[in-house]
């Protein structure tokens, strides 16, 4: 799989994991010059609190496009270390 935008590979792995659609990519697999810490955070009943990456490339910016779970609540253990995308980013085979 692969996250890209603005025409370029965000992150590209074998190995994610598919959880309400969304494909979470291992931390190792993102390409980290495009990410840039967010201080948003949003809470999911199950999976715990996320925090977020803004996106940066090639001079353009895509606020809180990136998000993961720093310490996912039991259910979610899965996704600890794991990045998923939206806002645009398309995920493909």
């Amino acid at each position: 799989m692969k996250a890209i935008w603005n025409d370029t590979i965000l992150a590209e792995s074998e190995d994610t994991i598919v959880i309400e659609n969304n494909h979470y990519f291992p931390k190792d697999s993102i390409k980290e010059a495009y990410f840039k810490p967010s201080s948003s955070n949003t809470t999911c009943p199950w999976k715990g609190e996320a925090s977020y990456y803004t996106l940066e490339v090639g001079g353009k910016v895509n606020p809180d496009a990136a998000w993961y779970y720093p310490d996912p609540k039991a259910g979610a253990k899965q996704i600890k270390d794991r990045v998923a995308f939206w806002k645009g980013v398309q995920v493909v085979s």
